[in-house]
């Protein structure tokens, strides 16, 4: 019996030499490296290209197939003045989230589930007028939350997970 354990195992070490002396490995490396970017972690930008640098935060990351977008507020790419009432800023909010889900191969449809956080509840019913614009055939899944205050004196964030349908 003690035979066969040590010819097993002298013939897996010269099958593992073997292997990497013939560069095998060498051969094979692109076929993982496809399978890891297939459902490796995608960081992009707003406009869906990779991120460059460090960032604090990636307002979107692809992984097998799910997009995760960060919370985005009235004014996270919307610079200067606008109309400081809920329609306006659940517009901006809604359009960025638009603009993020399809960089990352989804489409409004395609959105599973979305946290909205609401610096007044009195705001709810304004937001949802907006909302079903974005939504006719029926929105994801939501939950809606009042907060003391939002970045960028926002009165509206939010974050969203949506599937990949194209790439």
């Amino acid at each position: 019996m003690k035979t066969e354990s040590v010819t097993r195992r002298s013939f897996g070490a010269r099958l593992g030499a073997f292997v990497s002396g013939a560069g095998i490995a060498r051969i094979l490396a692109p076929a993982i490296t496809n399978a890891q970017e297939s459902g490796g972690v995608r960081k992009l930008d707003y406009d869906g290209k990779p991120v460059s640098g460090s960032p604090m935060i990636t307002p979107l990351i692809v992984h097998n197939n799910v997009i995760y977008i960060a919370g985005q507020g009235a004014h996270s790419h919307e610079k200067g003045d606008f109309p400081n009432d809920i329609e306006t800023h659940t517009t901006k909010v809604l359009d960025s989230v638009k603009t993020l889900v399809e960089a990352g191969g989804g489409s409004m449809d395609t959105i599973l589930q979305l946290t909205v956080y609401l610096t007044s509840i009195d705001n709810f019913e304004g937001m949802n007028k907006v909302f079903k614009t974005y939504f006719p055939h029926g929105g994801p899944a939501r939950t809606t939350v009042a907060v003391a205050a939002l970045p960028g004196q926002s009165l509206v964030e939010i974050n969203c997970t949506a599937a990949v349908t194209r790439k």
